[in-house]
């Protein structure tokens, strides 16, 4: 990838709202090579998307948790990502090598909707759970470098 293409990543990656027109001063670019590049990037999925990001805390979940989770029987078909995908609070899911199978970045209010949520989980998936909760966050989705 060019140097251009990764410097135009690093800028949206921090506004995702910039204009091509600053994206081009930033850059050297004019507003229309600019645009060219943006474009070509979203459609080889270099650029999946554009999102805010949300303060967790005014939207009264100011709970992280990560819970890794691993069938009960092992012989069970492996589609707990379908499984889960209705419960809201789950923020991501990722498939993991190791013990598990699977860690899910959760978002609640309290500890007592936490223990709640853990108990959806482990009905809706048919798995046993191991829980981490975060006490700081010191950075988060860093930028492209």
């Amino acid at each position: 990838m060019e140097e251009t293409d990764r410097k135009i990543l690093a800028l949206l990656a921090q506004d995702g709202r910039m204009s091509f027109t600053d994206l081009g001063r930033a850059t050297g670019l004019s507003t229309s090579a600019v645009h060219q590049r943006v474009k070509r990037l979203e459609q080889r999925r270099v650029i999946k998307g554009y999102g805010a990001t949300v303060d967790y805390e005014q939207l009264g979940q100011p709970l992280t948790a990560f819970i890794s989770i691993r069938p009960i029987d092992p012989s069970q078909p492996d589609d707990s990502p379908e499984r889960l995908r209705g419960i809201g609070e789950i923020e991501s899911c990722w498939s993991v090598a190791g013990e598990e199978s699977y860690i899910l970045k959760v978002r609640t209010a309290t500890p007592a909707e936490l223990e709640n949520l853990l108990a959806r989980v482990r009905a809706a998936a048919n798995v046993s759970t191991r829980t981490t909760i975060v006490l700081t966050t010191f950075y988060e989705n860093r930028t492209v470098s």
